[in-house]
């Protein structure tokens, strides 16, 4: 079969003039490496085809594959991540993981907050400032302090700092004020949970899909204190201890409400969704991470597959032969005239 390796490598990016914050969801030369050696071990046949621009370059020039494994972020907008799986079905291609919907609700935790409380899935009250005239304008918080801040559309724990666990209306305003700015797009705030924090692995899809393990997040004395911020993630071999949790209890609970939230937002193939405790021990979801990171010792979905006693190449194994189980697109008739129909992609 032939595979198309669809990305965004960082080091590119950086190459253009982007900070490493911006580029921070992007992947590393080794991640994409290993990505085409591992699809190449499986007995296919790799194409590495890069960004979103060389993708549709590609494509314009008539180049087709039998699978896009997509790992693409995309660079611009709240729908960035859905831009290239958008495309792909513009042009018939089948692919691995979530579709454009799942992935632009996903990124949008306001959104996707929406959604989970719409199907009872517990997540934390929240609610959401959209300009700095708004944050100006908020008096108090509608929320009782301690209440978290971070940017609506980011991933990789951008803008979350020690500084987003707000205590103080004067805080509250300034670090609201501090995120739209820089940013530039609605700020989420909610009820910050002081307990301990989770992500939940998940393969397949729809009634296939089941929950690999529980990974517990715990700071080391050395990391930002509190959250688990762009720096705590960037340098987790130093500053995190990854542990799949031994209670019981909790990897049950915490499973059945990942997969919940997992099927509420339509994810597939595989995905993370992030989860926290409050200081009775019960579980909330924070967010879904349709488009995990896949480098196999420094993301969290390889770091907890490893730890439940699966290897890297099954991981991915498991994402193709996932994505192979939907049914292809099919052919589209636009009907007009009976003299003008045309069929389109095969």
């Amino acid at each position: 079969m032939r595979v198309g390796l669809i990305y965004d490598l960082r080091k590119e990016y950086v190459e253009m003039g982007f900070s490493e914050e911006e580029t921070a969801e992007f992947d590393s030369e080794e991640t994409i490496g290993a990505l085409s050696e591992t699809i190449a071990g499986l007995g296919h046949e790799v194409c590495r085809i890069g960004h979103i621009y060389e993708l549709s370059r590609r494509l314009a020039l008539g180049e087709r594959w039998d699978l896009a494994f997509n790992v693409a972020e995309g660079l611009y907008g709240r729908n960035r991540e859905a831009q290239v799986p958008a495309l792909l079905e513009a042009f018939n291609i089948p692919y691995t993981l979530s579709d454009p919907l799942t992935l632009a609700l996903a990124l949008d935790k306001i959104m996707a907050k929406k959604i989970l409380r719409e199907g009872g899935i517990p997540t934390p009250d929240f609610f959401s400032i959209s300009s700095l005239e708004e944050a100006k304008e908020l008096q108090t918080a509608p929320l009782p302090f301690p209440i978290f801040l971070k940017p609506a559309y980011e991933g990789t724990g951008k803008g979350i700092t020690s500084a987003s666990i707000v205590h103080h209306p004067a805080n509250f305003r300034n670090q609201a004020k501090r995120l739209l700015i820089k940013y530039n797009q609605p700020v989420l705030a909610e009820a910050y949970l002081p307990g301990h924090e989770f992500t939940v692995g998940i393969l397949g899809t729809g009634a296939k899909a089941r929950a690999i393990g529980v990974l517990e997040v715990k700071l080391l004395k050395n990391a930002e204190p509190g959250v688990y911020s762009y720096a705590n993630k960037e340098l987790c071999e130093e500053r995190v201890k990854y542990t799949l949790t031994k209670n019981k209890k909790i990897a049950a609970e915490a499973s059945e409400l990942a997969l919940k939230a997992y099927n509420a937002l339509g994810c597939r193939d595989a995905g993370r969704i992030d989860l926290k405790a409050d200081m009775e021990d019960k579980l909330y979801v924070l967010e879904a991470n349709p488009l995990a990171g896949l480098h196999p010792s420094h993301s969290d979905l390889p770091i907890l597959c490893s730890q439940a006693g699966m290897k890297y190449e099954e991981l991915i194994k498991n994402i193709m032969d996932s994505a192979l189980e939907r049914p292809a697109f099919g052919k589209r008739i636009f009907y007009g005239l009976p003299d003008d129909r045309k069929t389109i992609g095969s």
